[in-house]
């Protein structure tokens, strides 16, 4: 029967049997479904597409497409640019928020009312999007190589500081949450002092292609100290390697610890707006933010009910960097030739 079932059929059949499927971008939409691109890791995205399911008692399906660890968001939302004359995705949800404005500002995204407080600390002007569900960008130190604390780095600067010569690490600056973290100290450094800062930083560390093996390289003691997410940090932690979570910039002269959610968006002219909507304010709840702050990813949750506090975060609390993202955004199309100029990548 194979080429013979109707395209309605073969969607709900894989949306029963495994939720998250690839698209197959020939295949029409059935009525009850929800396609959505998902650029935070299948683990985590999909645990909570199933309970929108349940919710939902199983009358909209959602039907996913992730992106994979080489792309990080880029596929993604290459496709949904390529797709803008004929869309085929309802919901976009981006783990980082940088690649988001690129697509809110091309026009592509649905304006829609968020239900969240007012205050929300990430969202957009337009409403297009909304931030949720964080991580943070921290650094993460061997324990055994550096067993006295006060001989820590204590802030992102440090990646330039001669003393640290091919003992630190961080991931390429194009992808993912590191190229939105070189964005955000662009807008903040100015671009002579960031391009003076990215040239120390390409000649000081080692640069690794993703912030897993960031973590990964400091656990294993191959380097001192490294920047990563929090979610890659936590992992080796949990696993019991000899690696500590620094948030770092904490000091009333320095930046603060840069927070980056999660980011969701209804596609303008998407084939089920209404599914689209209910999906959207299910992903941007308290509910969905304490199940991922007690997933193995430990994201920091925004809404102030969510019971679970993030494992990842200290007792004392973390100063955070007041960020302008879309104008970090604004400023990277002119960043990143620059910085794949200067990291030869």
């Amino acid at each position: 029967m194979g080429g013979h079932l109707r395209p309605t059929l073969i969607a709900r059949a894989t949306c029963a049997g495994v939720l998250c499927c690839l698209l197959a971008g020939c295949v029409p939409q059935a009525e009850n479904e929800v396609v959505i691109y998902s650029s935070l890791d299948q683990e985590f995205s999909a645990p909570i597409l199933s309970g929108f399911v349940r919710e939902h008692d199983k009358k909209i399906m959602p039907k996913a497409k992730f992106d994979v660890e080489s792309t990080k968001t880029v596929g993604l939302v290459n496709r949904l640019v390529s797709e803008q004359d004929r869309v085929v995705c309802d919901v976009f949800w981006n783990n980082e928020v940088m690649h988001t404005i690129r697509l809110q500002k091309m026009g592509l995204l649905e304006p829609h009312d968020w239900q969240v407080p007012a205050g929300w600390p990430v969202i957009a002007g337009d409403q297009t999007w909304c931030g949720f569900a964080a991580r943070a960008r921290v650094l993460v130190v061997n324990t055994n190589l550096l067993p006295d604390k006060s001989q820590w780095p204590q802030s992102v600067m440090e990646l330039a500081d001669p003393k640290w010569q091919d003992q630190c690490a961080i991931a390429k600056p194009l992808f993912g949450t590191t190229a939105t973290h070189a964005a955000v100290l662009d807008t903040i450094m100015g671009r002579e002092k960031s391009t003076e800062f990215f040239r120390q930083v390409a000649a000081n560390a080692r640069v690794l292609s993703g912030n897993k093996q960031v973590a990964q390289n400091v656990a294993l003691g191959q380097a001192a100290w490294g920047v990563t997410d929090t979610d890659d940090a936590i992992i080796e932690v949990e696993a019991g390697l000899p690696i500590a979570i620094v948030f770092p910039d904490q000091q009333p002269a320095q930046l603060g610890a840069l927070r980056i959610p999660n980011t969701v968006a209804i596609l303008k002219n998407s084939p089920n707006p209404l599914a689209a909507r209910l999906l959207a304010d299910y992903l941007v709840s308290a509910k969905t933010e304490d199940r991922l702050a007690m997933s193995d990813s430990a994201q920091i949750p925004m809404f102030p009910e969510v019971p679970t506090k993030s494992r990842v975060l200290p007792p004392g609390g973390v100063r955070w960097l007041d960020v302008d993202f879309e104008q970090a955004a604004e400023n990277w199309e002119e960043l990143a030739p620059l910085l794949t100029e200067i990291f030869q990548l």
